[in-house]
C-alpha cells in the first residue's frame, strides 16, 4: 500500500505545473487518469530535449517524462459533445479534477465546477490559472517567467549592479505544482469531515507572490526594496559563494557560532580579532570587509581543500555542484535519488524520485509515463464499462 491508494485523480492538465502535482499524487499512490488531445497529446511532448528511440523509431520528449510518469493516458475531444459526456462520466467516478485552461473556457464547455458538483458532490476540482479566477488580470495569459517578473522575484536575483537575472528552473510553475499538491490532500482531509468537495482556485501569480517571504518581511520592517546581491545574503554574513583557486565555486553561510571556527580554519586571525565581527549584525554592517577577507583566503584554496577546512571545523558549507557533479554525487547515489523505470521504446531511462520516505508505508516509486492514449479503451472499460464496439464508435467520430 501507497498512502494515496484508492484516490482517483482525473487530470485535464497539461505542461508543466498541475502535471507536476498530479505525478506526485500518483507516485504516492493515487490513480492519475491523464486526459490528452487526440492525435497531439499534452504539448509537452513536442518540447525538447528529446531521448531516441533504441530501434531508431520516434524521439520521445524528456521534459514530458519528466512530469509524467506513472500516469495512465486518455485521449478524449474536448471539443465534441460526446467527448465531453465521457468526461462527465469519469468525473462522477473521480475524487479529484485539475485543470489549468484559461479562465472560462471549460464552462463554456459544460465542464465548469458549477456543471460537475451536482453529479458529484465529493468532487474536488481544482482550477490552476495564471492569475486566478478574479481579479482585473483573471484572462490574462502567462508563463513561468512572467510570474517571475511580475511578482517581484527576478528583481531580487542577479549580480550587485546587474540586471535582473531568472533562476535557473522553472520555478513559478514548479512551486505551483506543490501548491497545488498541497491544495489536493488538504481538500481530501477536509472531505473526510464533510463529505463535499468544492472548487479551489490556484493562481501561479498568487504562489509567486507567496514565495516572497523574507523579502516581504523585509519590506515590511523596513520599507525597504532589496537590492540584488548575487549569492549573498542580505541579512546574514557570510553567506555567499566564493571563487577558489581552481575556478570552483564554493558557498558558506554561517551564524554567529560559526565565526570563529571559519576564522581559524581560513586563517582570518584580524578578522577574529575584530569585536566588531563577533555578531551577524556587526558583519551585515562591514559587510564589505568580511567578504573582502574571505575572498582573498578562498582564492588561495582549490575547492576542495577550502571545504575539508571548513567542514572539518563545523562551518556548513558545500560545493557549487554542476549537474553532472550532483549526479555523481554519493550522497545523491546513497539516497537513491536517482532511479530508472522500463519505457517501450526507450529501454531502461533515468529520472529523479520523490524526496519522500515514508515509515509504515511502501515509498513512492517509479511507473513509466504513458505513451499517447496507451490507456483509453482499458479506462473506458473500467470505469465506464463501454465495450470495444463503444470505444470504436467515438473513435470513428471524433471524440477520443
Amino acid at each position: 500500500m501507497r498512502p494515496l491508494e484508492g484516490i482517483t485523480i482525473l487530470d485535464l492538465s497539461r505542461v508543466l505545473a498541475c502535471p507536476f502535482a498530479t505525478m506526485i499524487l500518483a507516485e504516492m499512490g493515487a490513480e492519475v487518469i491523464k486526459v490528452e488531445q487526440p492525435g497531439s497529446g499534452d504539448e509537452t511532448r513536442g518540447f525538447e530535449p528529446f531521448a531516441q528511440a533504441k530501434d531508431g523509431g520516434e524521439e520521445i520528449s524528456g521534459y514530458y517524462m519528466a512530469f509524467n510518469r506513472s500516469k495512465r493516458s486518455i485521449t478524449v475531444n474536448l471539443r465534441s459533445e460526446e467527448g465531453r459526456a465521457v468526461i462527465r462520466d469519469l468525473a462522477t467516478k473521480a475524487d479529484v479534477l485539475v485543470e489549468n485552461f484559461p479562465v472560462g473556457t471549460l464552462k463554456r464547455r459544460g465542464l465548469a465546477h458549477a456543471d460537475l458538483a451536482p453529479l458529484n458532490p465529493g468532487l474536488i476540482y481544482v482550477s490552476c490559472t495564471g492569475f486566478g479566477q478574479s481579479g482585473p488580470y483573471a484572462r490574462r495569459k502567462g508563463y513561468d517567467t512572467v510570474f517571475q517578473a511580475m511578482s517581484g522575484l527576478m528583481s531580487l536575483t542577479g549580480e550587485r549592479g546587474g540586471g535582473p537575472v531568472k533562476p535557473g528552473l522553472p520555478v513559478a510553475d514548479l512551486t505551483s505544482g506543490l501548491w497545488v499538491t498541497i491544495a489536493i490532500l488538504s481538500a481530501l482531509q477536509g472531505r473526510t469531515k464533510t463529505g463535499k468537495g468544492g472548487h479551489i482556485d490556484v493562481s501561479m501569480f498568487d504562489a509567486q507572490v507567496s514565495q516572497l517571504t523574507i523579502a516581504a518581511a523585509r519590506f515590511f520592517a523596513l520599507g525597504e526594496v532589496p537590492p540584488r546581491l548575487g549569492t549573498e545574503h542580505p541579512g546574514r554574513v557570510p553567506s555567499a559563494s566564493f571563487r577558489c583557486s581552481d575556478d570552483k565555486w564554493l558557498h558558506i553561510t554561517v551564524s554567529d557560532q560559526h565565526w570563529e571556527p571559519l576564522c581559524r580554519a581560513l586563517g582570518l586571525d584580524g578578522l577574529l580579532a575584530d569585536s566588531e565581527l563577533g555578531t551577524n549584525s556587526g558583519r551585515v554592517a562591514r559587510r564589505e570587509d568580511v567578504m573582502r577577507g574571505i575572498t582573498a583566503a578562498m582564492e588561495k584554496l582549490t575547492r576542495a581543500q577550502a571545504f575539508a577546512a571548513l567542514d572539518g571545523a563545523g562551518v556548513p558549507a558545500g560545493p557549487l555542484f554542476s549537474l553532472d557533479e550532483v549526479m555523481a554525487d554519493e550522497h545523491v547515489q546513497a539516497r537513491g535519488l536517482v532511479q530508472h523505470f522500463e519505457h517501450p521504446t526507450l529501454g531502461e531511462f533515468p529520472g529523479l524520485r520523490l524526496p519522500l520516505r515514508f515509515d509504515g508505508w511502501e515509498d513512492p516509486r517509479f511507473g513509466r509515463p504513458p505513451l499517447l492514449g496507451e490507456h483509453t479503451e482499458e479506462v473506458l472499460r473500467e470505469r465506464l464499462g463501454m465495450d470495444a464496439a463503444r470505444v470504436a464508435a467515438l473513435r470513428e467520430n471524433g471524440a477520443l
